[in-house]
């Protein structure tokens, strides 16, 4: 019976092996070879800018260094022994490792003595699943001590080099180390079998060909990987969680544009996570290049204007605050920025004396600016019927009762009409306009009883310019000024009039200028002027993807006429004698207009008072040029100037400028002649202009 018994047991074991075998040998043979594929990408280098003729302005240039890839089921444990092996072949800075970085480290190194910072009672606590994992880790982490900290100080190195693998993602390259030395690269290549994970690589990094020129306008972009908070905006787009990205200005604006096109690599491996083949999907492509509106050679000659005048008046006692200064040149039809010039004198580490990148304090930064924004009064009273053209106002101080006499900053300036009021500058004018566009009757020396409505009024139409507003650049942060507050005080609404209550940027003062230099359109300023494909050779450009175009975003409220005479009364102020800006645009052969600006303003700058703020003097410069067919458009502003006289050096800069801006002109077209003769020149910028108004097309007025 029990040979009988295990003869029976032994033929169902045997039927049993052999359904396994026969029937599902086949499953279980699949089961075991079977593989996944994980698909992972791989950054690839951003895009490039350059100027609009072609100079190359960011680039990128390669660099050696060493990657980590973390393989499913590799143990901490593991890692740490390659961190150790990699620290003998590289030096790695160990400067952000934290002492939350070493305590986990020394739990990690010595589990044994990580388990006695535990009591008895609290191992048995968790036993009984009332203290949970992470409390226990918690109170590993508070008992250890300085004198067990000390233990790891030595191991500080492997300790960053630890640091960096963890960073990374199952199966996607981290970097441990950039800019690797020749003898590091070569040390950790031949050593490659003994460190499973690390390979070498090039990498990439931004090249500023022009150092800090324009720096604050390029922008940054992150080093650290995806910043938190965005982590979600960019992972939901396929970003890798260690992707650099654009976290300031132009690099941020065209972050899309610049990524580029990632490599996405297949690994293929087995149950237990081990790669078993790499397949290349699809290859990377480097970021799409952005052209920028810049002119790199006029930006460069603008930049050493301003820092050349600056230090020339800080020579004056009486200009001791003054520590900035901005340009912008801009294209008044299309809205293209040729320059977007800012300088601000700081000092280095050692104290020295040194003029800093402050080109984005174009548009993030506001001042009052004075009397460059007349035009708009002008065209403001027109607009409202407060006043017609030719209407004449005797210019003699503004008094009311309980205030100081408000007046011009000259006297004697006798009867004026629009366009005379403009050419020397009456503050009177302007008050009165004001006055009546707040349907107030002014009796000198009595109150003055006024509509506070005026005051949204005139910011309304203001704003059409550009005037306290968004200009709509394509850039973030843009700020678009204070308002005064009080509403209740005649004499605020006078000083709205001429410039001196609420502040404004050097970008509006250029959109508002062009609108007045152009026919009235309001134009979007813009520092893209093409997306093009990216091509391999580091001195060419690809072809054309995008062009961007001119962008009208509104037509100024104004009957035909009106804006003729504020651009005759700007006229006058550059080429008339008695203008305020004619001592340096008289006889200019490029026939510039413009309107000169000085506000008396309180300091709020970065040096510290202990009593009240000094007052100081704000200049500006709008101009255009020429004036019966402008190309340029120009705004100068020079925050506290002065205390309460000084050197003009708004006039300074801008007469310059112009200068600078017409010889690089005739320069270009003295080089772009033909040698062989007249009858094969090409065309020239002078014939280039033709036709400007014409770039206002009906489709652009139609984004109204």
């Amino acid at each position: 019976m029990l040979f009988f018994i295990v003869f029976l047991l032994f033929s169902a074991l045997i039927l049993r092996l052999g359904i396994v075998q026969i029937v599902y040998g086949d499953d279980f043979k699949r089961e075991i070879e079977r593989t996944e594929d994980i698909t992972v990408n791989n950054p690839v280098p951003r895009g490039k800018m350059f100027d609009r003729n072609g100079k190359v302005i960011v680039d990128n240039i390669p660099e050696k260094a060493i990657t980590y890839t973390k393989y499913q089921g590799t143990s901490q444990q593991d890692m740490i022994e390659v961190a150790t092996l990699l620290a003998k072949y590289i030096d790695k800075d160990d400067e952000e490792v934290r002492e939350r970085d070493m305590k986990d480290y020394w739990i990690l190194t010595d589990e044994e003595r990580a388990k006695e910072k535990i009591t008895e009672a609290e191992w048995d606590q968790y036993r009984e699943k009332e203290l949970t994992d992470k409390e226990i880790y918690n109170l590993q982490l508070k008992r250890i001590t300085e004198e067990d900290l000390l233990e790891v100080e030595e191991d500080k190195e492997i300790l960053a080099i630890f640091r960096e693998f963890n960073k990374g993602y199952a199966l996607t390259p981290q970097i441990v180390k950039k800019g690797v030395t020749d003898k590091e690269f070569a040390f950790v290549s031949e050593n490659l079998e003994q460190l499973p994970g690390v390979d070498t690589t090039t990498d990439w990094k931004r090249d500023y060909v022009f150092k800090n020129t324009l720096r604050t306008i390029i922008g940054n972009i992150s080093e650290e990987g995806l910043p938190s908070e965005q982590l979600d905006y960019y992972l939901s787009r396929g970003y890798s969680r260690n992707d650099r990205v654009g976290s300031s200005y132009i690099e941020q604006q065209y972050e899309d544009v610049l990524h580029g096109k990632k490599a996405k690599i297949k690994n293929i491996t087995d149950k237990a996570g081990n790669v078993l083949d790499t397949e290349v999907i699809s290859e990377g492509e480097r970021g799409k290049d952005l052209v920028l509106t810049i002119d790199m050679d006029l930006q460069l000659a603008v930049e050493k204007i301003i820092e050349e005048e600056m230090l020339a008046a800080k020579k004056d006692p009486r200009t001791a605050l003054l520590d900035r200064a901005f340009v912008v040149l801009m294209d008044p039809y299309t809205g293209e920025i040729l320059t977007m010039a800012g300088k601000q004198i700081g000092k280095d580490e050692d104290g020295k004396q040194v003029m800093n990148d402050y080109s984005r304090g174009t548009f993030t930064s506001s001042y009052n600016v004075g009397s460059a924004i007349k035009g708009a009064t002008v065209l403001a009273g027109f607009n409202t019927g407060a006043i017609t053209p030719g209407t004449r106002i005797h210019d003699t101080p503004v008094v009311i009762a309980n205030s100081n006499p408000k007046g011009s900053w000259k006297q004697g300036l006798g009867t004026l009409n629009d366009i005379d009021a403009l050419k020397v500058s009456s503050n009177v004018y302007m008050f009165h306009t004001a006055i009546r566009m707040a349907n107030g009757i002014y009796r000198p020396g009595q109150p003055l009883p006024f509509d506070s409505s005026a005051f949204d009024t005139m910011r309304n139409y203001f704003g059409q310019f550009g005037l306290g507003v968004r200009t709509g650049i394509d850039l973030p942060n843009e700020m678009v000024g204070f308002k005064g507050m009080d509403r209740s005080i005649p004499g605020l609404l006078m000083d709205l009039s001429i410039g001196q209550y609420d502040t404004y940027t050097p970008m509006q003062l250029v959109q508002y200028v062009s609108a007045i230099a152009n026919g009235g359109y309001r134009i979007q300023p813009r520092m893209v002027k093409e997306i093009r494909e990216p091509v391999m050779k580091n001195d060419e450009i690809g072809p054309v993807i995008q062009e961007i175009e001119p962008n009208v975003l509104n037509k100024i409220d104004a009957e035909p006429g009106w804006l003729e005479r504020v651009q005759e009364g700007f006229r006058r102020v550059m080429q008339e004698p008695n203008g305020t800006a004619a001592g340096k645009f008289r006889g200019k052969p490029y026939s510039p207009a413009g309107k000169t600006g000085t506000a008396q303003a309180q300091y709020d700058g970065p040096v510290k008072f202990t009593g009240e703020k000094p007052g100081v003097m704000n200049l500006s410069l709008v101009g255009y040029a020429p004036h019966d067919n402008p190309e340029i458009a120009m705004a100068v502003m020079v925050p506290w100037a002065y205390y309460n006289e000084g050197p003009s050096i708004n006039n300074n800069i801008g007469s310059r400028v112009f200068d600078t801006y017409f010889e690089l002109k005739k320069k270009r077209n003295e080089e772009q002649a033909d040698p062989q003769g007249p009858e094969h020149e090409v065309e020239n910028i002078d014939e280039a202009q033709e036709g400007q108004e014409d770039r206002i097309t009906e489709e652009a007025l139609s984004s109204e």
